[in-house]
């Protein structure tokens, strides 16, 4: 499994060498396309009162990262879009020398209008870091929503790059086709923790047969393949009818079937998911859903796995003040991670919010409390809390301070630690 040193760049250069090979930069002339670049410098010192997240003889260091920035927008055009940031840094540990490591980081989100109905879409995420808890790495993911399971013992670096182009073909106000393809590499340079790679294709049908009724069809064809666990191939297929009561108010039901099948001596297995939601939105800025189930895994050989599944979302968007409230439960799968550890079980609760105070300054406050049995004989309560006060004296300064303190309870005594941050952070964007 394991690649050339230089293969895990591949991928995210070649999403930067389409930019530059693109239309989005021939259609402008060139005073307004170097005006659209926009560099930044960043500082961040930050104090971290157990850096391997371990039950005991917790280690504690400070850590200066200095990041150079560059971002490249022009969403306004009207055939072509694209948000292009990229910055790369070093990151100093005053302690543990050994562990200073280079962080580039970059996002790509683009799209193109090929013909009047058919557009090309290609989004790119890369990340290097040596982070204990790797974040969610979903387009729309929240921030501090993690992977549920923990890099433990060590500062490991690894390195991630997930890119996703995707057409899409609308032959509707609402109707459309569109099929994605997704590569997900993830290498790690510690030898504990397992490299992978994930090749997706999923074909996606959106259709209103009026303005009331609403059908959604999609698949996904996984091949995945694994340094040392046996190698997969997951089929999902997911279908979905919608009845719109009026512009504010839907109701659907879902019905989602998965069949994992793995290499010997890997335990093939299916999961299926019936369920029935609510969409509402009760005002232009505050809306909700919510959405119920139950669950069956069903695997070749051992015991079923079944439980209740659900989804509630409550989402305010207002000038001053943002906030987003979750709950969520059933089941996730932990694949193409450090850990590998498949079917979980789990339970997550989760909000944040943000308010202006002053047209300067921001502050902002994030907490999640999460549930997740891997087997059957490790169940951890992981809960964490994070906030967050910025302030911008000038137009291109920003200063900011992020507190945070996240803690394990687990069946497993190694994996149970507590962990004090702090972080203050100066940007300079021009």
């Amino acid at each position: 499994m394991k690649k050339g040193k230089n293969m895990e760049w591949v991928l995210g250069i070649i999403s930067f060498l389409f930019i530059l090979g693109s239309p989005f930069t021939g259609n402008a002339d060139s005073g307004d396309f170097f005006s659209r670049f926009h560099p930044s410098i960043t500082v961040i010192e930050e104090y971290d009162d157990n850096i391997f997240l371990t039950n005991k003889n917790k280690e504690n260091d400070f850590i200066t990262t200095v990041n150079a920035g560059l971002r490249f927008s022009a969403l306004e055009e009207k055939t072509y879009g694209i948000d292009l940031n990229f910055v790369g840094g070093f990151v100093y540990y005053a302690k543990h020398h050994g562990f200073n490591y280079f962080s580039p980081s970059g996002t790509v989100n683009a799209w193109y209008a090929i013909a009047q109905n058919l557009t090309f879409r290609v989004r790119d995420n890369l990340v290097r870091s040596d982070s204990s808890r790797e974040q969610i790495y979903i387009a729309d993911a929240l921030p501090n929503q993690f992977l549920l399971p923990t890099v433990r013992g060590e500062r490991a670096i690894y390195i991630r790059n997930v890119v996703e182009p995707s057409v899409e073909y609308r032959f509707g106000k609402e109707d459309l086709f569109s099929v994605l393809y997704r590569n997900n590499i993830y290498r790690n340079q510690n030898i504990l923790f397992e490299d992978s790679q994930e090749n997706t294709i999923s074909p996606k049908l959106i259709y209103w047969f009026n303005i009331r009724n609403g059908v959604m069809l999609d698949y996904s064809l996984t091949l995945g393949n694994y340094e040392r666990s046996p190698d997969q191939m997951t089929q999902g297929a997911r279908g979905r009818y919608t009845y719109r009561f009026n512009p504010k108010t839907s109701i659907f039901g879902e019905y989602s079937f998965e069949r994992q099948h793995f290499k010997s001596p890997g335990v093939d297995y299916d999961v299926h998911n019936p369920s029935l939601g609510i969409e509402h939105k009760f005002s232009p800025t505050l809306s909700g859903s919510a959405q119920g189930g139950y669950f069956w895994q069903i695997p070749n050989q051992g015991s079923k796995m079944k439980g209740l599944s659900y989804n509630l979302n409550l989402t305010k968007s207002a000038k001053r003040t943002n906030y987003t409230l979750s709950f969520q439960g059933g089941y996730t799968e932990d694949y193409f991670t450090a850990q590998n550890l498949g079917f979980t079980k789990y339970y997550r609760a989760y909000g944040t919010i943000n308010h202006q105070m002053t047209e300067k300054m921001t502050v902002g406050l994030t907490g999640s409390l999460e549930r997740a049995t891997h087997g059957s004989d490790r169940k951890d309560w992981i809960w964490g809390i994070w906030g967050n006060a910025s302030y911008a004296p000038l137009r291109w300064l920003t200063v900011s301070l992020v507190p945070s303190y996240t803690e394990c309870h687990s069946a497993v005594d190694i994996f149970n630690y507590r962990d004090y941050r702090g972080m203050f952070k100066i940007t300079a964007a021009f």
